[in-house]
């Protein structure tokens, strides 16, 4: 995106607790525009003392992030892949159908 659009990109891999997208994206002019990729993870770890898995803490961060783009009127795209590989190909090749037509 970088090289092609001459754009400034940041990438950014979660979770975060500090400074996660939506947090550090929600003041500002409003002129970012933002792809969250988010997927399943192929096994649940349970957070030790608790109900509830750590991929459930990284879903919520990532809806609360998508939330507050969403709610300041951000331009942005959530895509959840149910697995990883197969997902990004399938989004590579959606993304190369779009660009081409």
């Amino acid at each position: 995106m970088r090289d092609t659009k001459r754009v400034a990109t940041c990438l950014g891999f979660g979770p975060r607790f500090l400074h996660s997208t939506g947090q550090a994206y929600k003041g500002g002019p409003n002129s970012g525009v933002f792809l969250q990729i988010t997927c399943d993870d192929a096994v649940e770890l349970p957070v030790p003392g608790q109900k509830y898995t750590f991929g459930v803490v990284k879903a919520a961060q990532a809806r609360g992030d998508f939330q507050v783009l969403a709610e300041r009127g951000r331009r942005a795209l959530r895509v959840h892949l149910q697995e990883v590989e197969s997902g990004l190909a399938t989004l590579t090749a959606a993304v190369e159908t779009a660009r081409s037509a």
